[in-house]
């Protein structure tokens, strides 16, 4: 009897081990598949983000080397990523327009300032509407979405401007622009998403609502801050429509966008014999040459602005901050 329950134990262990073995090289076979699969996959992932990069860097690479190259050489075409006649020429042009370095000044202020006090003031209303405890949260949130889609029109915003005497001044740059309902609704969103116990146990050490939002939730809310100053930050300094319609007797309170935009249509009309109005120099440019020596001008600002709001576009800051 012990010799056939050694037998038998014999004949278990061999079957478990045999067991054991095939199930070690099927997970062995599906390892190698998975890496198989994760390889093609890298492999196809990268090339698209190089084709990715290739068509979205393109542009901006052929323009550049459009800007930099001879403008009557490049209507003849063939200009890629290189200059073929390189001269600066075209960028001395634009920069030596009259009134440039004034419709600089006032851009870059209109941008600075407009996007601090937007971003203050949609922040503060985005906090106040968050509060699950504000009596009217529904109602205003309601009458800011209608905002986004229905406006009075040009004539009748200019009437109101005038009459408030906005108009030939620079605070109509920044005054109309600061509350913005779909900024403030973004900000309200990311803000609902935060554990409000951080709120309750601020509110528990004594701290006032002001401190809540300037300790609490600012910090937490950097990335969406730094995305909301962005899409501001861009639109005030692509705007020139705005200098045309209310500023444009006042040359005290022009744009770089707006001289940049009267410069391309001069030469556009003259078909590339423009003077510069500064030298009296009869000079060689074209439309194409000149429209990409101001779009570089235009970009390089926010170009060299975004590497430093870049990390701020993160998410999970709040992960770990409240066990329940």
């Amino acid at each position: 009897m012990e010799e056939n329950k050694n037998v038998l134990e014999v004949e278990n262990n061999s079957e478990t081990k045999a067991s054991a073995g095939t199930d070690k090289v099927k997970i062995t076979g599906s390892h190698k598949k998975m890496k198989g699969g994760d390889l093609a996959f890298n492999i196809c992932n990268g090339i698209f983000m190089v084709l990715f990069c290739v068509i979205t860097l393109y542009p901006v690479l052929n323009t550049l080397a459009i800007s930099f190259n001879d403008g009557v050489d490049a209507m003849r075409g063939g200009v890629h990523l290189i200059p073929r006649l390189f001269t600066t020429e075209n960028y001395e042009i634009v920069l030596a327009l009259k009134g440039i370095s004034r419709g600089a000044l006032i851009s870059v202020l209109r941008t600075v300032i407009g996007t601090i006090l937007a971003l203050a003031a949609n922040a503060l209303l985005a906090f106040i509407v968050s509060q699950k405890n504000f009596l009217f949260r529904s109602q205003l949130s309601l009458f800011w979405v209608i905002t986004m889609y229905v406006n009075g029109g040009m004539i009748p915003v200019m009437i109101l401007y005038k009459n408030l005497h906005l108009t030939n001044s620079f605070w109509v740059y920044v005054i109309p622009g600061m509350v913005s309902g779909f900024n403030m609704l973004v900000m309200r969103t990311y803000m609902e998403g935060l554990p409000y116990e951080l709120q309750e146990a601020a509110q528990i050490d004594g701290a006032g609502y002001m401190k809540i939002f300037w300790n609490v939730i600012t910090p937490l809310c950097k990335p969406i801050y730094a995305t909301v100053a962005l899409f501001v930050a861009v639109g005030q300094w692509n705007s020139w429509f705005d200098t045309m319609l209310y500023n444009r007797m006042a040359d005290q309170y022009t744009t770089l966008q707006y001289e940049l935009m009267k410069m391309l249509s001069a030469v556009t009309s003259l078909k590339g014999n423009a003077s510069a109005a500064t030298t009296g120099q009869t000079v060689n440019i074209t439309p194409i040459s000149v429209r990409a020596a101001a779009t570089i001008i235009t970009m390089a600002p926010i170009v060299a602005l975004y590497p430093f709001l870049q990390r701020y576009f993160v998410t999970g800051l709040t992960i770990g901050g409240v066990k329940e």
